[in-house]
């Protein structure tokens, strides 16, 4: 799989309308659901308790939060695009985030990336990705959104 490497706001512009690409599968460990429910204070058991989420939760073991699902965002980007000649970046906003399916423990997940906008602010230049977290073997993604990202080149 290889990275897209973008050097500039008129390279970033030949790619609006098209799938920029995948990143590699990240399985979710219980380990990193603990430390992410240790970090958020969000211990709920369907989390963090395996023994109680097999035997009454719906999905027969735990599941990642959907905000540490989403927290992966920047690691899984960086392996599909990789901007250069950059002073900054920024995360701008999330639009129409939508949760569609469960992550459970031992899921293998990655992102797809699809640039449907650039825009050139003076400088600062303004991308809209819809994206999407795949989860292996399954037909639903964990969850949609669109990205909004400033990149302030050099």
């Amino acid at each position: 799989m290889s990275q897209l490497i973008i050097n500039s706001f008129e390279e970033f512009s030949n790619y609006v309308g098209q799938d920029l690409g995948v990143s590699e599968f990240h399985r979710i460990t219980q380990d990193q659901i603990d430390l992410f429910a240790k970090a958020t204070l969000d211990n709920q058991w369907i989390h963090t308790d395996p023994e109680r989420a097999r035997e009454e939760g719906a999905f027969g073991s735990t599941i990642a939060h959907g905000y540490l699902t989403l927290s992966l965002v920047p690691f899984l980007w960086e392996q599909i695009v990789e901007v250069k000649n950059l002073k900054m970046m920024v995360n701008y906003s999330i639009d129409k985030l939508k949760f569609s399916h469960p992550v459970l423990v031992d899921d293998e997940v990655r992102l797809r990336a699809k640039l449907e906008n650039i825009t050139n602010l003076r400088g600062t230049v303004k991308t809209e990705m819809s994206v999407k977290l795949e989860i292996k073997e399954q037909k639903k993604p964990a969850f949609t959104a669109g990205l909004v990202f400033l990149y302030h080149f050099a």
